[in-house]
This record gives C-alpha cells, sequence and structure tokens, in this order.
C-alpha cells in the first residue's frame, strides 16, 4: 500500500473508532467487526480498489453521523413535545 493510501485508511480507521464510542450494541462488538473488516482487506494492493474501499468507508462514517444525529433529535423531540397533542 502506498503511503497516501496508507495515511487515508488509519485516518479512516481512527475516526470509526472514534465514532463506534456510542454504537447501540456496545463499542467492544463495533470494535471487534471493525477490527475484522479491516484486517480481511489488509493484502489487498490495487490503489483503486484501495480508493474504491476509502469511499465507501466514508460514505459509511456519514451514515453513521446521520444515525447519530437522527437519534439525537428523536431523543430531543420526546424530550421536549407532548406526543399526545
Amino acid at each position: 500500500m502506498s503511503q497516501p493510501h496508507r495515511q487515508a485508511v488509519l485516518h479512516l480507521y481512527k475516526t470509526l473508532l472514534f465514532m463506534g464510542r456510542d454504537w447501540p450494541q456496545g463499542y467492544d462488538l463495533f470494535r471487534k467487526r471493525l477490527h475484522k473488516v479491516f484486517t480481511k482487506n489488509s493484502e489487498e494492493t490495487d490503489p483503486e480498489k484501495i480508493k474504491v474501499m476509502i469511499k465507501h468507508g466514508e460514505f459509511v462514517v456519514k451514515e453513521i453521523e446521520a444515525l447519530y444525529k437522527l437519534k439525537k433529535y428523536r431523543t430531543m423531540k420526546r424530550r421536549y413535545y407532548d406526543e399526545s397533542a
């Protein structure tokens, strides 16, 4: 793996680990699954495939952010608005 790809992969991994702290099923499960996925693809050498996997990882980060924001919105709505009205 070339150096720019290595840096991008490490940044993606660290970002996903950070985001996994609030995972509903627990951080340990998230960390184990993330590690398994990254080790499974660690032998990839084709730069184009690596770019595609990085793009997919960035998409996953955006999806996790959206899920967390939705969870926060629903909690705030439940807390401050009367649902019977």
